[in-house]
């Protein structure tokens, strides 16, 4: 199956108040909307993001409700040069973000900042990409060899590089043959045995494939959760879950 990352959902409170967040700080553009009766959805990025690149959906539901943000999920990464970290940092603080974990506090490796609803973004330096494009998506899991085989056995991903410390370890897996632009999953794994709570300020991952529904049965033989198919969803799109529940929508590559 070749399913590349296409988009990780958050959903905010104040759609307006997001996109001029996303567009002053990151230099984020729209990219696509969709509007329906009770919620809007709009795709964001930097203007030369790669053809392969991932981008981010922002979700707003018309009635105003609020979010749990559980910590199930983890935060989104955008890249920035390696010799911008901390000049990158810098102009977010000129320009009013709330200092949350500045490049010192992180070793000076990366560095932490929240958007308006308080989702976490983490701020990485590369040699590749969009300044400001999504590097990767962290989420929380239970079972780090029951993760990493669902990742490899569902959508044939690659364990490309992990990190391991004293208290957790940070797993990552990409489609094989992945461009370097495009997003990775981040799973990390606590080793003291703890349960999460999902919480829904966060939506879900996206993968786009070439054929929709050859691609959900495909997920089916492989005993993914049949969540959502593609016929409940007029046959534009369909949804699985992770073993620690986390969604995962299946696109149509555009």
């Amino acid at each position: 199956m070749d399913a590349t990352l296409d988009h990780v959902m958050l959903r905010v409170e104040d759609l307006e108040e997001s996109l001029e967040w996303y567009g002053t700080h990151f230099d984020y553009e729209e990219k696509g909307r969709w509007e329906a009766d009770t919620f809007t959805n709009v795709y964001l990025g930097p203007e030369d993001v790669h053809e392969d690149g991932a981008v981010l959906e922002l979700t707003y539901n018309h009635d105003d409700r609020s979010y749990e943000m559980g910590d199930a999920w983890g935060h989104i990464a955008v890249r920035v040069p390696e010799d911008e970290l901390e000049s990158s940092y810098q102009q977010l603080m000129d320009g009013g973000v709330e200092d949350y974990r500045d490049p010192e506090s992180c070793g000076n490796r990366y560095a932490f900042v929240k958007d308006p609803d308080g989702h976490e973004i983490e701020i990485v330096k590369r040699d590749y990409g969009a300044k400001w494009s999504l590097d990767h998506t962290m989420i929380r899991v239970e079972d780090a060899d029951e993760a990493l085989g669902y990742w490899t056995r569902k959508f044939e991903y690659e364990h490309v590089s992990r990190w391991e410390s004293d208290t957790f370890a940070n797993y990552f897996v990409q489609r094989e043959g992945a461009a370097p632009e495009e997003m990775t999953v981040e799973l990390t794994y606590n080793y003291d045995g703890r349960s999460y709570e999902l919480g829904d300020a966060w939506g879900h991952l996206a993968v786009s494939v070439d054929d929709l529904h050859e691609a959900w049965d495909q997920l089916l033989e492989r005993e993914s959760e049949d969540y959502r198919d593609p016929e409940s969803c007029d046959d534009r799109y369909a949804f699985t879950k992770d073993q620690d529940g986390h969604e995962i929508e299946i696109v149509t590559r555009d």
